[in-house]
């Protein structure tokens, strides 16, 4: 064996190692969370990857129990992640196209703005919106969580679609205007069944924000039968006594579920390459 050969050889048994040890990293901790859902107790030193006696008691206790609250944090984080999604697809999406497809006055600013924006962490707002949403009293709702949600994911999601946009061919444009179509015909027949992917993957990023996220609900709902599964999770880990490891694992387990359905019918989506030959037909 020679040495370049050798060396390829080198590369690729290092290139092997890093990844097994990542996806070990990765996969771990999740293996350790489904096995500590299926363990019996309460205690995080009762669970284990493996459980010698796995029970389905912490997902019977989570959805009939009846001081069981987590049917309502799972239906309000369910609703107000799918409306966020659909809300953020919709507005972003004509955004991005003006900012792709037109020029006018102020639309480098705007873009300008919009990086910007990206440049400050939300947490620096959160006085603010809470001072906001207290003021036109929408604090405590799920409308005033749902509006914080769609604007502040506006100009990422604008700067993400439209660089998207820019990869259609304008000839697209200019025969169908040939063929006497409007903007709108334009924009719904011709760059929207082309989007799909982009839209795609901005509609699972919007969907699992809300699942996901902690800090905004727990600043923004106070009330019980408001809050989402995050802030209703830690509850069970954040008392001084008597804390519940395992059936926060069973709940955090069960987060997983829509956001893989959503992956699983959108997959099919997630296609780069739609694009690339639709100006040679």
């Amino acid at each position: 064996m020679n040495s370049s050969k050798r060396q390829t050889y080198l590369r690729l048994l290092l290139s092997y190692l890093i990844l097994i040890i990542m996806a070990v990293i990765c996969i771990y901790p999740l293996l350790w969370v489904i096995g500590a859902s299926f363990s019996p107790g309460d205690g995080i030193f009762s669970t284990s990857l493996v459980p010698k006696h796995a029970t389905l008691a912490h997902y019977r206790w989570l959805f009939f129990n009846p001081n069981s609250q987590y049917p309502t944090w799972y239906w309000n984080t369910l609703k107000i992640a799918l409306i966020n999604a659909f809300v953020s697809v919709i507005i972003t999406t004509g955004t991005a196209y003006v900012f792709s497809r037109y020029r006018f006055f102020g639309r480098k600013y705007g873009l300008v703005l919009f990086l910007t924006l990206q440049m400050f962490p939300s947490m620096m707002t959160m006085v603010a919106i809470y001072l906001l949403l207290n003021w036109i009293g929408l604090l405590d709702t799920h409308l005033g969580l749902l509006i914080f949600y769609a604007g502040t994911q506006i100009p990422f999601n604008t700067w993400l679609v439209k660089g998207y946009f820019d990869t259609i061919p304008y000839s697209l444009d200019e025969a169908a205007r040939i063929d006497g179509a409007g903007h709108v015909t334009i924009f719904w027949k011709v760059i929207m069944p082309l989007a799909k992917p982009i839209l795609a993957v901005m509609f699972l990023f919007n969907f699992m924000t809300p699942m996901t996220d902690f800090l905004l609900p727990q600043i923004i709902l106070t009330s019980p039968d408001n809050q989402t599964l995050a802030v209703g999770l830690f509850s069970f880990i954040n008392k001084d006594v008597g804390k519940q490891y395992t059936l926060f694992a069973a709940g955090s387990v069960l987060i997983a579920v829509p956001i893989t359905v959503i992956f699983l019918s959108l997959q099919r989506y997630f296609i780069s390459g739609l694009t690339a030959g639709a100006n040679k037909g």
